[in-house]
């Protein structure tokens, strides 16, 4: 469905110069420092497929996606969605795709939604029976009901992206892509939002490919995980691969009957944390679970309660940022 080889996208960006008629030299002679957003990547993503696309900012996703969705022409490598090359085969691209930038809209400001819906209808040459069918089912999913009349300038965030989602996936694509959709989005929206995009993958076989900050969003709703840092994949499998390669600690949480017993294995920190918690964090592969146990019984202390925790996901990604992907 979707095929990306040694894909490249470079800016040029004005250096600002210094001296005595600097903004002068600027606008006579600019000089440019070259900044390679997207540096040679490939992946390729099979249809029906749910894929989270993350890394900080700017690390080249959002270049990436305006690629694949046709808006930016690369300057070297090939990109394949569907069989199309988008930035030369646009008509026919834009028939099958759905994109959605979570701090843009593709609706008409001063217009009500259901106008601004009814505008695509004719621009995608929509029958009114395939109209009427997803309207119906897209106000089921994302209770547009309520708002449909208002012009979008009046919609907030949370609703804002629901209609821009309807409008994405009006024409039946086969393809969504997913900027940041849930930015600035309240935890009920962002709720409803992620059941909305399982839904329609369920349902339809939408194959979605989603750039995120949010953690959650990815345990919830990606089977697939690619990281991206200064132009380049650092990572591209499922999470629980993710936390196997990066996870390094883990972390028990303890109740004891009484006083804690000191605990003193190399690498091993152990402490009561403000919220009264016992809590030991040790490196995975470094100790066994049941190591750890042996070694805090022999303090003769009672153990009442034990949770154990794998890596969060969120500090995983943070330290792959940290130490640019090295292992």
């Amino acid at each position: 469905m979707i095929s990306v080889k040694k894909l490249t996208k470079t800016y040029r960006i004005a250096r600002p110069q210094e001296g005595r008629f600097a903004a002068l030299r600027s606008l006579v002679r600019p000089q440019y420092t070259v900044c390679r957003a997207v540096d040679g990547i490939d992946f390729d993503i099979q249809d029906g497929e749910v894929v989270g696309y993350i890394g900080q900012n700017g690390a080249g996703k959002s270049t990436t996606i305006k690629m694949l969705s046709g808006i930016l022409v690369p300057d070297s490598g090939s990109v394949e969605v569907d069989g199309l090359t988008p930035h030369v085969d646009r008509k026919a691209h834009l028939q099958n795709i759905g994109v959605v930038f979570g701090q843009k809209t593709s609706l008409w400001w001063d217009v009500p939604v259901i106008d601004s819906l009814r505008i695509l209808k004719e621009m995608y040459r929509i029958g009114e029976g395939q109209f009427r069918k997803n309207l119906e089912m897209f106000c089921g999913l994302l209770d547009l009901d309520s708002f449909l009349g208002q012009p979008v300038r009046q919609l907030s965030l949370g609703q804002r992206v629901r209609a821009d989602l309807a409008a994405a996936l009006m024409h039946d694509p086969q393809i969504l892509f997913l900027d940041e959709p849930t930015i600035g989005v309240d935890v009920v929206a962002k709720e409803r939002l992620r059941e909305f995009i399982l839904e329609i993958n369920r349902e339809r076989k939408v194959t979605v490919l989603l750039t995120t900050h949010d953690m959650v969003d990815m345990e919830k709703l990606v089977d697939r995980v690619i990281v991206i840092n200064a132009g380049s994949i650092l990572y591209d499998g499922g999470i629980q691969g993710l936390r196997e390669r990066y996870g390094r600690q883990r972390r028990m949480e303890l109740e004891f009957e009484g006083e804690p017993p000191e605990i003193s294995l190399p690498g091993v920190q152990a402490g009561k944390q403000k919220d009264g918690k016992f809590v030991v964090t040790f490196a995975q592969g470094q100790y066994a679970v049941d190591e750890i146990l042996s070694h805090i019984r022999q303090g003769g202390v009672p153990i009442r309660d034990i949770t154990i925790q794998n890596a969060d996901i969120e500090q995983i990604v943070r330290d792959i940022y940290r130490e640019g992907g090295r292992e």
